[in-house]
């Protein structure tokens, strides 16, 4: 456990490593930009998974999700066989 600086009012808090943490002095999260940053990576990561071509949604049918699955396994073959590929071409030259 250590001490922070606020980045609003410039007090000392303590602070447990937690981006969530809030001063003691004004209640505002100690995050500062960090935790702003973090909101905005988790908020475009859901939106690259909600658009990924595989995202299986809830409203999707048993057929539909079945499809969803055997899309991923195929994607999942097809990258891992271009992998394998790209380490082989790098590894031939020594």
């Amino acid at each position: 456990m250590g001490q922070k600086k606020c980045p609003h009012c410039g007090e000392w808090s303590t602070w447990t490593v937690n981006m969530n943490d809030l001063c003691e002095h004004c209640g505002k999260p100690l995050g500062g930009r960090d935790l702003e940053y973090h909101e905005i990576r988790e908020r475009d990561t859901q939106a690259n998974k909600e658009q990924w071509i595989f995202h299986i949604k809830e409203d999707d049918g048993p057929i539909m999700r079945g499809l969803k699955k055997t899309g991923n396994l195929f994607y999942t073959i097809y990258m891992a066989i271009l992998t394998f590929l790209a380490w082989l071409i790098a590894i031939l030259p020594g």
